[in-house]
């Protein structure tokens, strides 16, 4: 399977908000990746111009809910 594009990672993440296992296995299944890998391109995506492009609020708002993750 292809990597996905930011677009279609941060498409993803938009439908499937909340961290648990349903997430887990949709990534899994859907995208063809593991969850890590998947935390990896994602943080990558909404830093990528072509993420910001695709859907800058989105963007934003999933690097503020890292940030805030990474810091608790």
């Amino acid at each position: 399977m292809p990597k996905p594009t930011p677009a279609q990672l941060i498409d993803f993440e938009k439908t499937h908000w909340v961290h648990d296992g349903a997430k887990e296995e949709a990534i899994r299944r859907v995208l063809g990746l593991t969850p890590a890998r998947y935390y990896v391109l994602l943080a990558r995506a909404v830093a990528d111009l072509e993420g910001i492009r695709h859907d800058a609020l989105w963007a934003a708002r999933i690097r503020r809910r890292t940030e805030r993750e990474r810091a608790a």
